[in-house]
């Protein structure tokens, strides 16, 4: 069995004129592509066996600034005839390996392309810059390559495993601007479904944590706006929809509380490398374990079935003639109503209070903001205060949840540095009180405005 990795060089420049093709550099965007494609390429193994690149500049710069730093530096081999645009050549430099069993090219295109689409039976059509292709193939010795003997192990594009480029290619977000709803509310759920479809890859996939946050805002958003239209119009056939969204919500929770704790390790552990690295590899295996299982999760028929409803109901008729009956004065009614339940929490909130009472609050500040976004133009200002005070209470739901994350390692392994651990317990624990403070100094919100 042989393995082939065809990676095509990032993005590059043709601002001067004055170079030959062979010594052109990489772009602007050529160069942000480098961390994520690395990533990517060492996850699916690109990197395991023998690494053969082009002496083109845009190609060795491609694979210089995506190599790993974990992996020993220099470790690989330059070809000039690997600079090429015809495949044939290609196949007979392939044919003349010997018995690696996983070879990794980075090179031109149309070379690679065709090579892809000369071994497989289903080629792609496409090969974008700083994407890969990863092929299969049944054989001993590479001297059997043969047209259309490949499968087809996976294809990746910048859009694929990072965030910020797959962000480049997506439509303006559509809001909700209040002077329509019937057209504004239906118009801004359909968007955020097909984001909603759209992220599903790189949340499967797993090589960029932001997708997963965006997949999470997308389907929050979507479930705050159905739950806030239900609740203007007492109507009770959405909220079945809104349960399911609800669901599917939660079922992201655990692996994104996870993502933010990984991301704030390095700062909370400081220079104590060794709790770092104990809490590292014990928290990248719960995030492994929590991706398998919202994978499986997003991979189900009755995921998929649910969203093909969720987009049947939005689509259809019903919805939007219910959205067209919204008004001015029933958002206003059903905000003022949020705020003064909202207000009386706030005022029987103490500082011996348990946690789940700011949690409670929080939710309804969602809530309240979501109401308020039916008909934006009218709640501006008082928007912007929601935001910051979410933004607040958010930080305090991290806090909570990192706390309980470290309760349950120590737990798992009391041996391992405990002052260190009960260290950053109490760093965490003043933080949490901080928050808390500066949460029962706010008080309430004003009412409807003026």
């Amino acid at each position: 069995m042989k393995h082939l990795f065809l990676v095509r060089h990032a993005k590059s420049s043709w601002a001067d004129e004055s170079l030959c093709d062979r010594e052109r550099p990489l772009n602007t965007r050529g160069q942000s592509q480098l961390a994520p494609l690395g990533k990517a390429l060492k996850a699916i193994g690109a990197f395991e066996g023998e690494v053969y690149c082009s002496d083109a500049t845009r190609a060795l710069a491609t694979l210089e600034g995506a190599w790993p730093e974990s992996l020993m530096p220099g470790h690989w081999h330059t070809r000039s005839e690997l600079y090429t645009f015809d495949h044939r050549r290609l196949i007979a430099w392939l044919k003349e390996r010997g018995d690696d069993s996983r070879v990794t090219l980075v090179g031109h295109n149309p070379a690679l392309l065709e090579l892809a689409q000369w071994m497989l039976q289903q080629p792609p059509e496409q090969l974008p810059t700083a994407s890969f292709i990863h092929i299969r193939l049944s054989i001993k010795h590479w001297r059997q390559l043969d047209r259309g003997k490949g499968k087809l192990v996976a294809l990746m594009t910048p859009q694929d495993y990072s965030y910020a480029h797959f962000e480049r290619k997506l439509k303006k977000k559509a809001r909700t601007a209040g002077d329509d709803p019937a057209r504004d509310i239906p118009k801004a759920l359909h968007h955020q479904h097909d984001r909603l479809r759209q992220l599903e890859r790189g949340v499967i996939l797993g090589l960029d944590d932001e997708f997963l946050h965006q997949y999470r805002i997308a389907i929050r958003r979507s479930r705050a706006i159905a739950e806030s239209v239900q609740e203007v119009t007492g109507d009770k056939a959405l909220a079945k929809a809104v349960k399911t969204l609800k669901r599917h919500a939660r079922a992201t929770g655990p692996l994104r509380d996870l993502h933010v704790f990984l991301q704030d390790l390095p700062e909370l552990c400081g220079d104590n490398s060794e709790i770092r690295a104990a809490l590292q590899i014990w928290f990248e295996r719960e995030a492994a374990n929590r991706h398998k299982k919202l994978v499986k999760r997003l991979q189900s028929k009755r995921y998929h079935d649910s969203m093909e409803h969720w987009l049947n109901l939005i689509d259809s008729r019903k919805f939007q003639k219910l959205a067209g009956t919204l008004r001015e004065k029933d958002i206003r009614k059903a905000v003022e109503c949020r705020i003064k339940e909202f207000n009386k929490l706030t005022a029987e909130l103490m500082h011996t209070s348990p946690d789940e009472d700011i949690h409670r609050l929080r939710k309804q500040l969602k809530r309240i903001r979501y109401l308020m976004e039916l008909d934006a133009k009218t709640w501006k200002s008082e928007l912007k205060t929601l935001k910051a005070r979410q933004q607040l209470y958010g930080q305090f739901q991290d806090l909570h949840v990192q706390i309980e994350l470290l309760d349950q390692f120590r737990k798992a392994a009391p041996e391992v540095l405990p002052s260190a651990l009960n260290g950053i317990l109490e760093t965490l624990e003043e933080r949490k009180a901080d928050t808390r403070q500066q949460i029962l100094t706010l008080g309430g919100l004003d009412g409807a405005p003026l």
